[in-house]
């Protein structure tokens, strides 16, 4: 099996969250610098005294705008989806303890334990704040917030209050720098790292090498707990920054304008890497994420079929996941090209759904298999009321259009529970798995296909 990435922390009481975004409270935030704070009440225990505290306060600038010009509760819409990015960039790129925080208004927070070098740290810093910065749709037209970021390297003795006052000062001071958008807390110059044509470079030739490797996050039915599938993620091992999860990859790949070739790349491994998956009594499903330069692509629909056909992977296994921010160059174009590889018989599925944009027109107009709901929304499910009467009535909604529901980030056998309960068809998370490399993932399959005999 391969090795497994450190458990993730346990997640924050519902009372430690931003009723907003989902994040951690400026309190909470406080409350975990503390805690790691090696000296201090309650400071953790598990992790070496000698293993820094990396820092990253954002801020989004001129985001009073946006409410000036949009409203508040479209406002509230932006931070909901800002969140959603940094939540998901953490999950990717920080494992082990860390914390994702709003601290009020456009200010978050991003701050973790896992050893890190000072260049991979501002690095990391970049590569957000071009996920953060991807155009959203807002009131029929397109809005880009473009965030500045103050960064730290503290040690584990210093107090958590005057860390954060340190990044504080060093984002007010951003404010002054013009065109200046990261700025360490320390007063020192941008580390000397990889300059950004030298990534693009690097990832050009692990393009062409077949550098970029594929992980499956296994999916498993919710009634009988059965493996029915899973969705394909892209990994990248540099030699100098260390792993490197999909969303870092596509900001770089953005930047330097490689994103359809990364995109297709990544398609043909999975896809190639799936035809080998060992038979199963049910069929295993592959999910492959789209992005919004596929979709803007006029011939996305002919260079899937031509991957599908290469690797021999039935169409009717395949399930491509998009989001509503890939849809908002032209949606009227997309649906076309969904619609094309549906009549092949590809399956779409609404990714991210019950973040700040979801609404009802992609379920109205696109032609969807399945809704995948966010995190974010069944997270408090087992312990809130309120969270569990909105899942019963969007599988009720589901239900009644002839989706099917997929429920990500299960961590706990309480909101497996309720899923259950309430009706959902499959889930995926670290209750059961994280995500494998390929050789693991078909050792589950074979240990399954076993034990489903027996």
């Amino acid at each position: 099996m391969a090795e497994q990435p450190p458990k993730p922390p346990p997640a924050p009481l519902p009372a430690e969250h931003d009723l907003l975004t989902g994040l951690a409270t400026a309190a909470a935030a406080r409350a975990w610098f503390d805690r790691v704070a090696i000296g201090l009440p309650g400071g953790s225990l598990e992790v070496e005294p000698s293993l820094p505290i990396q820092a990253m306060l954002i801020g989004l600038h001129r985001f009073q705008a946006v409410n000036l010009a949009y409203g508040a509760t479209a406002g509230d819409g932006v931070l909901a989806e800002i969140a959603h990015r940094i939540r998901r960039f953490a999950a990717e790129e920080l494992p082990g303890d860390c914390l994702a925080a709003r601290l009020g208004g456009g200010e978050f927070l991003l701050a973790s334990r896992h050893p890190c070098s000072r260049e991979r740290w501002q690095w990391l810093a970049e590569a957000l704040s071009t996920a953060i910065a991807r155009p959203m749709g807002l009131g029929g037209e397109t809005v880009r917030l473009v965030p500045r970021i103050a960064l730290l390297r503290g040690r584990a003795e210093d107090h958590g209050a005057a860390m954060l006052d340190r990044l504080d000062q060093a984002l007010v001071a951003l404010q002054g720098h013009g065109a200046r958008r990261i700025l360490w807390a320390d007063g020192s110059h941008r580390a000397r790292g990889l300059s950004a044509a030298r990534l693009e470079a690097d990832l050009l030739g692990a393009i062409d090498r077949a550098e970029i490797g594929i992980v499956f996050q296994p999916q498993f039915t919710v009634e009988g707990d059965r493996l029915c599938g899973a969705e394909a993620l892209a990994r990248w091992d540099h030699p100098s920054l260390g792993r490197v999860g999909a969303g870092t990859l596509f900001a770089m790949a953005e930047r330097a304008d490689h994103v359809v070739q990364l995109s297709r790349h990544i398609a043909e491994r999975a896809l190639a890497l799936a035809a080998a998956w060992p038979e199963t009594e049910r069929p295993l499903r592959l999910s492959l994420n789209v992005t919004a330069q596929d979709l803007a692509s006029p011939d996305v629909a002919a260079r899937m079929r031509r991957a599908i056909t290469a690797s021999g992977f039935a169409p009717a296994r395949l399930t491509l996941e998009i989001t509503e921010q890939t849809l908002i160059a032209d949606f009227a174009t997309s649906a076309r090209s969904l619609r094309e590889l549906v009549d092949d018989g590809v399956s779409i599925a609404l990714d991210d759904f019950g973040t700040g944009f979801s609404n009802f027109r992609a379920l109205k107009a696109l032609p969807l298999d399945a809704l995948k709901l966010d995190q974010s929304l069944v997270r408090d499910i087992a312990t809130d009321p309120r969270d569990r009467a909105i899942v019963r009535a969007i599988i009720a909604m589901a239900r009644a259009l002839d989706l099917k529901l997929v429920a990500e980030g299960i961590e706990l056998e309480d909101q497996l529970a309720v899923l259950r309960a309430e009706g959902c068809d499959s889930y995926q998370g670290f209750l059961r798995s994280q995500p494998v490399e390929a050789d693991a993932f078909v050792e589950m399959v074979l240990e399954s296909r076993s034990s489903s005999r027996t």
